[in-house]
C-alpha cells in the first residue's frame, strides 16, 4: 500500500511546502512556493481548506478524484486522508491553502458549531465550485486573516483571526446552498436514484440479511458522502434522509398490511425489523394505530 505522509503540525506543513509559519496554530499557504514533487497521501491533524486557482486533478479522496477548475473549495478535518496517487511524474502544486489547528478554536463559539459544517466531512467530488464574485468574497476574508497573521500576535489576534475564519465557513455555507440550488436537475436525478434504491432494497433480500437501510448504506450506494447526501435530501424534501427513509418504510408497510396476505410478524421481518414489537410500535407512532388496527379500519 502506499505510503500516507502524515503531517501533525501547522509548522510541518508550512515548512514542506517552503512557506514561513506566521503562527504556531494557523496559517495560509501559498502552493506555488513548494517545490516539484510527485503524487503522495497526506493526512493532515488539523482543518485544511483547498482553494484551487488553476484547473487540474490532483486530488484523490478515497474512490474519486476530481479535475478541479478555477474557484474550487476543497474542504478537509483532521484524520482524513487525502492524496494524489503516484504515478512517478514531478508535479508543480497550485493553489491557496487556509490552516488550522483544532487547539486554535478550542473554547470557542466556532469550536461549539464546528459540526454545522458539515462539507468538512465531504467527498472530493462534492467540492463547492465557486462563481467569480463568490472567489472574490473568499479572497478577501483569507486576506484578512492574512493579514492579521503577518502584523504581528496581540491580544486582539486570536479573535480576529477565529472570527474571519467563522466568517470564511459561513460564506462557505451560504455558497453551497446555492450550489445546491443552481444544480437541482443533478440533485432531483440524485432523490429519484434514492427513491429507486429504497425500491429496490424493500423487493430484495436485504432487509432479512442486513436489516433496515441506514443512512450510511444509501449514501454509500449512492456514491456519496453521508454528510453531503444528508445535506442534499433535506434541501430538497424538508426531511432528513433518516426522516425520508422513515416514512418510505411506513409507506411500503401499510400496503404490506392491506394486502391481508402476510402476519404483522412477516411484515416486520420483510422490512427489516428486528422485532415484530418494534415495528408495531413505529408503526403506530406513524400512524397512530397498532397494524391490526389499521387493517381493520381499511
Amino acid at each position: 500500500m502506499e505510503k500516507v505522509i502524515n503531517f501533525d503540525t501547522i509548522g510541518q506543513y508550512s515548512a514542506f511546502n517552503n512557506n514561513e509559519t506566521l503562527h504556531p496554530l494557523v496559517n495560509i499557504l501559498d502552493l506555488s512556493k513548494a517545490d516539484a514533487r510527485q503524487r503522495m497521501r497526506m493526512n493532515f491533524g488539523f482543518y485544511t481548506v483547498f482553494l484551487k486557482e488553476v484547473k487540474c486533478g490532483d486530488l484523490h479522496y478515497g474512490c474519486n478524484y476530481y479535475d478541479y477548475e478555477e474557484g474550487t473549495l476543497v474542504f478537509v478535518a483532521p484524520g482524513q486522508v487525502i492524496g494524489i496517487e503516484n504515478d512517478g511524474e514531478l508535479y508543480q502544486p497550485q493553489g491557496t491553502v487556509l490552516i488550522f489547528h483544532p487547539d486554535l478554536i478550542k473554547g470557542t463559539s466556532l469550536n461549539r458549531h464546528m459540526d454545522d459544517y458539515s462539507f468538512f466531512s465531504y467527498n472530493v467530488h462534492e467540492a463547492l465550485h465557486l462563481s467569480e464574485s463568490e472567489r472574490k468574497i473568499i479572497l478577501d476574508c483569507l486576506s484578512k486573516i492574512k493579514y492579521e497573521l503577518k502584523r504581528g500576535i496581540d491580544k486582539h489576534s486570536k479573535t480576529l483571526i477565529i472570527s474571519n475564519i467563522e466568517l470564511f465557513l459561513n460564506y462557505c455555507v451560504r455558497f453551497y446552498d446555492r450550489q445546491f440550488i443552481t444544480r437541482d436537475n443533478v440533485n432531483r436525478g440524485m432523490l429519484h436514484r434514492f427513491e429507486e434504491l429504497l425500491n429496490g432494497y424493500f423487493i430484495s433480500d436485504k432487509p432479512k440479511e442486513i436489516g433496515l437501510p441506514s443512512v450510511g448504506y444509501c449514501a454509500a450506494e449512492l456514491n456519496l458522502s453521508a454528510n453531503y447526501f444528508g445535506d442534499l435530501i433535506k434541501k430538497e424534501t424538508g426531511k432528513s434522509a433518516q426522516e425520508y427513509i422513515y416514512f418510505k418504510i411506513m409507506d411500503i408497510a401499510k400496503e404490506r398490511i392491506l394486502r391481508h396476505d402476510r402476519s404483522v410478524s412477516e411484515i416486520a421481518y420483510e422490512l427489516g425489523f428486528k422485532y415484530p414489537q418494534h415495528f408495531s410500535r413505529s408503526f403506530k407512532q406513524h400512524t397512530g394505530y397498532t397494524p391490526n388496527e389499521y387493517k381493520t379500519l381499511n
